[in-house]
């Protein structure tokens, strides 16, 4: 039975056994390669021994290491889930002048990498570092993450249940909690799980805050003394630290209560409150945003600065950015492909699990999946050890879970009874393929490769242990000189990273323009 005849009178989705064997077999293979970081770290931290792990994991240094990490992990998880749903009420339920402007500002820290974040605020204070400069700088950095899918949330979620629980005494918190929080709660703890894993996996800004956490603590025992065990079974550690949060995630989400009644969104006039509304909105987008920014030009336009801008070398640095960028997109939008078209049209164990390990790469963080490739190839393929391929495979395992959601919805989107007509006119499945669903489902690819390109252009610590000699990416040398307090000659790389990542976010907000005119 072909795959389109398979859902004749069915939902787009169906049961894993109709799907083809070679679709099924293309996505499980493109999924086990997203594994192979995980399972060869596995492997090299069993090799070392149960003693050896445990003398490891036991060393008051681990776990101090461990217990840092926990803890600024923990405390920027509450504070961006306090602040971001605040700033997602105040978005939502005030008629604010400008509202979508204000939207977009509170959206702005997500162009801004932390470890950027962190320089620009070390410009103006050289010696604010330690757990609070660290936990300041992530939790206004991270707070979109919680505040973009509550507020998303809140529009969709009545404000009639809110208004009656006013009615019979409760405060404006209580209301909050009784009525709308059981309603927006799967939306806040989803970007609550963002923000712990992004944490957890953050490499520049707490190395540059001087905050050892369990990824500063990887780094040393790989680049000090080249210690493969002791390091492979910090990783370890900070996987499993990552697979609980995603795990607690899971369970603490509940079910999504849906709400009757009409929407209310921007129903309350703020009076005098509209200060204050503006101030807590400013409170991310300011820190997080402008602190840094200022740092930034205060050091691009320093006279001295001007003169000392290698341009040969910046240039070489944009361009090994824009080529890894590009060649990142592409392979993991080639990997994410495969896994999306099987989870978009079947369900099933099999469909699950594949695309579960499809999405492991969101729970691995940087330095991790670096530092296992960097085993994997010194073990097994040697020949490739510190070569372009072996970063850009780095860069698809990292961000293939990116483009797997987003095609999924455009492939999921294509009407199945297109697919129907289409099998009844004598096209082939492949045919198909290429004039019914690609066309459609085009916009949807193209978002999740730009990203994913976004994403290669900021990422740091996997591209610090995988990239070949003499190649650096803007990220690297903005780290190379803020590592040794060089502020000024930061600066240039630091700008045009930021106008780079730019231009792809420009790109897909016209292909979401485009997609929803489709529509």
């Amino acid at each position: 039975m072909t795959l389109e005849s398979a859902t004749r009178g069915r939902s787009p989705r169906s049961r894993v056994g109709r799907a083809p064997a070679w679709l099924v077999g293309l996505a499980a293979v493109c999924a086990a390669a997203a594994a192979i970081p995980l399972v060869y770290l596995v492997v090299r931290s069993a090799d070392a021994g149960l003693a050896e792990l445990a003398d490891t994991l036991l060393r008051p240094r681990v776990l101090t290491l461990t217990l840092n990490s926990v803890v600024l992990a923990a405390f920027v998880t509450v504070t961006c889930l306090v602040l971001g749903t605040l700033s997602a009420w105040l978005l939502t339920r005030l008629r604010l002048p400008s509202a979508r402007a204000w939207l977009l500002v509170s959206a702005l820290p997500l162009a801004v990498p932390s470890y950027l974040a962190a320089y620009g605020w070390l410009v103006w204070f050289p010696g604010f570092n330690g757990f609070w400069a660290s936990w300041l700088v992530l939790s206004v950095v991270c707070t979109p993450y919680v505040t973009l899918p509550v507020a998303a949330a809140l529009r969709g979620a009545s404000g009639d249940l809110e208004a009656v629980a006013r009615t019979l005494g409760r405060g404006p918190l209580g209301a909050f909690r009784a009525a709308t929080w059981p309603r927006i709660r799967p939306a806040a703890i989803a970007g609550g799980l963002l923000v712990g894993l992004y944490a957890l996996s953050d490499f520049g800004l707490v190395s540059m805050l001087r905050f050892q956490t369990l990824t500063w603590g990887i780094n040393a025992a790989y680049g000090a003394s080249f210690d493969r065990n002791q390091a492979a079974m910090l990783a370890l550690v900070l996987v499993v630290l990552a697979l609980v949060v995603v795990a607690g995630e899971r369970r603490s989400r509940g079910r999504v209560v849906h709400s009757p009644g009409r929407n209310a969104p921007g129903t309350i006039r703020p009076g005098r409150a509209l200060v204050p509304a503006l101030g807590v909105l400013l409170i991310a987008p300011g820190l997080g945003v402008a602190v840094p920014v200022a740092g930034l030009v205060s050091r691009l336009v320093d006279a001295e600065t001007l003169r000392e801008i290698d341009l040969v070398r910046l240039a070489e640095a944009i361009g090994a950015t824009l080529g890894l960028a590009v060649a990142g997109a592409l392979v993991a939008a080639v990997l994410a492909l495969p896994v999306a078209a099987l989870a978009a049209r079947y369900r099933g164990r099999l469909v699950s699990a594949i695309e579960s390990v499809g999405f492991l790469g969101h729970a691995l963080p940087g330095i991790v999946v670096g530092l296992s490739l960097v085993f994997f190839t010194l073990s097994v393929m040697p020949a490739l050890y510190q070569s372009v391929v072996v970063l850009v495979f780095g860069y698809a395992v990292l961000f293939m879970p990116k483009a797997i959601g987003t095609m999924r919805g455009g492939i999921a989107a294509v009407p199945g009874s297109l697919l129907d007509v289409s099998r009844m006119l004598g096209l082939s499945p492949l045919a198909v393929w290429w004039r019914v669903t690609a066309p459609l489902a085009l916009p949807s690819v193209g978002i999740g490769a730009l990203l994913v390109a976004i994403s290669v252009m900021k990422e740091l610590p996997a591209t610090l242990l995988l990239r070949p000699t003499g190649i650096s990416t803007l990220a690297t040398e903005l780290w190379n000189r803020t590592t040794v307090f060089e502020f000024g000659a930061a600066a240039p790389y630091a700008a045009a990273l930021v106008l780079l990542a730019a231009v792809p976010a420009v790109i897909l907000s016209g292909i979401r323009g485009v997609a929803k005119e489709e529509v």
